[in-house]
């Protein structure tokens, strides 16, 4: 009979060809024996499903039983035959078992119980081989894929912008410095200042916050691009939705304005939230199952919507369009505003909103995902243009539920006596950016873009109710193991 190597444990779930002989390598989650049978509940990490293994007992297989806990590493060959249990189509009857590597219980710290999210994040290293972490490891794959694709299929190109930069692309300056100096003894000019010159790049260079400018350089030329990188920001803020460390998706499309950006976006959006939903099945639904588990003893009405329903407002919606002066009298008048139940009230037009603002136009006033534009010049950034009110610029933010902010974009303003003007009024030196005033000297375009925070998409498409939780080593003020 013919041995079919090393298939996985997704592959052998879908098998309807009865008593195939087949090899299969995984780790042990449980394992459950009686005088003359074992059972082993085995996962290799491809789909969230156990294959479950029978192992007879005898003189031989007993000593290898004693070697085998949960978290063993096993090599298993026997007949695939259908399950005559409830819950699987197959499972393995084993005529061969191999030990490959043996787990201590007890010091192996995932034992078949429930652990929380805080001690999972404690052993970071271990907590992809939880049922919670490797559902959310293949979602997260799946929208890096659908990322990508989406963005094929609609003619953009992929460009690689530098970590390493001189530049701040925000303005923010929260940064984080990079030197090869030697930070006890650092050469120093006259003055007393440290003497960058003499420093690997010859200047200050810091981890980028952004790939949005160096990419409006290449949709001068290309047209439709976009990057999918890290990014860094030295924010020392402990909240739910903020990592040091994170990724960003960043369009730059040539000779597009704002209503372009803004279909744009809705359009990527829609198109990864589907794909979760086509592609990731098993995985959503051991996901909404948790949140429904973790959530049960809340009251109704502070229970989330369930995790399948609530993607699909997004595919079934389209998002609400308004103007933050709009949003701004809709806030003000509100019972939350005038009960002072907002921890920051809003009292007048230029409040750069909060999340508690964003999430109640979404979750409570229009109940579906919104796109608020035309902000006030002062609370955003300098590359951003303006509007003919000279109050406002022509930027676009994205709100979903649970998340508040999900992207956040603009058109760029072209013209160049208006950038250099804002620069000046914002204090950023014209002459360290003259490589970006350039694309405003040379063939100038309409042009706009967006950035989306990759970790806010997956706690979105989750439900995870930590940005911590949905990457694999979180950074964060304090904590940079691993």
């Amino acid at each position: 009979m013919e041995m079919i190597k090393k298939k996985s444990i997704k592959e052998l779930l879908q098998i309807t060809e009865e008593n195939l002989q087949v090899e299969l390598m995984a780790w042990v989650k449980t394992k459950r024996q009686s005088k003359n049978v074992a059972f082993l509940a085995l996962n290799d990490g491809s789909i969230i499903h156990n294959l479950q293994a029978v192992v007879d007992v005898n003189n031989e297989t007993d000593v290898l039983l004693n070697r085998i806990h949960t978290g063993a590493a096993v090599q298993l060959q026997g007949k695939l035959v259908k399950s005559q249990g409830k819950g699987q189509a197959n499972e393995l009857l084993v005529e061969k078992l191999v030990v490959l590597g043996e787990a201590d219980p007890d010091k192996y710290p995932l034992q078949p119980k429930r652990h929380s999210l805080e001690f999972l994040r404690e052993n970071a290293h271990l907590r992809f081989r939880t049922n919670l972490f490797g559902a959310i490891t293949r979602v997260r794959h799946a929208m890096i894929f659908a990322v990508h694709s989406y963005f094929n299929q609609n003619g953009f190109y992929n460009v690689h912008t530098p970590i390493l930069t001189a530049s701040d692309a925000e303005g923010a300056g929260e940064m984080f410095q990079v030197t090869t100096l030697d930070l006890k003894n650092p050469p120093k000019e006259e003055n007393g200042n440290i003497d960058y010159s003499k420093d690997f790049f010859g200047r200050s260079a810091n981890l980028t916050v952004s790939g949005q400018l160096e990419a409006e350089l290449a949709a001068m030329a290309l047209s439709k691009v976009y990057t999918f990188g890290p990014t860094f920001r030295a924010e020392n803020s402990n909240t739910s939705r903020h990592l040091a460390e994170f990724w960003m998706i960043e369009p730059e499309v040539a000779f597009a304005d704002i209503n372009d950006d803004m279909d744009l976006a809705e359009g990527l959006l829609k198109y990864c939230v589907q794909y979760a939903l086509d592609n990731c099945s098993d995985d959503l639904d051991f996901l909404s199952q948790r949140l429904t588990n973790e959530e049960k003893s809340l009251p109704e009405a502070q229970r989330s919507q369930e995790l399948r329903e609530k993607l699909k407002t997004v595919i079934d919606n389209n998002f609400e369009r308004v103007t933050y002066t709009e949003a701004i009298h809709i806030l003000k008048n509100s019972k939350p505003n005038k009960k002072k139940k907002f921890k920051y009230v809003i009292e007048e037009w230029g409040a750069d909103l909060q999340s508690e603002h964003e999430r109640y136009l979404v979750e409570k006033h229009f109940k579906k995902p919104v796109i608020l534009i035309d902000y006030p010049k002062e609370i955003k950034s300098f590359y951003m243009k303006l509007n003919d009110d000279n109050k406002t610029v022509r930027a676009m933010d994205i709100l979903f539920p649970g998340i508040g902010e999900i992207v956040g974009g603009s058109q760029r303003e072209e013209d160049l006596e208006k950038l250099t003007k804002r620069m000046d009024e914002m204090n950023i030196p014209q002459k360290e950016m003259s490589w970006y005033l350039d694309t405003r000297r040379f063939g100038s375009a309409p042009h706009s873009g967006f950035g989306l925070g990759f970790e806010r998409l997956l706690l979105f498409v989750t439900g995870m109710g930590n940005v911590r939780d949905v990457i694999a080593f979180p950074r964060t003020p304090k904590n940079c193991e691993y």
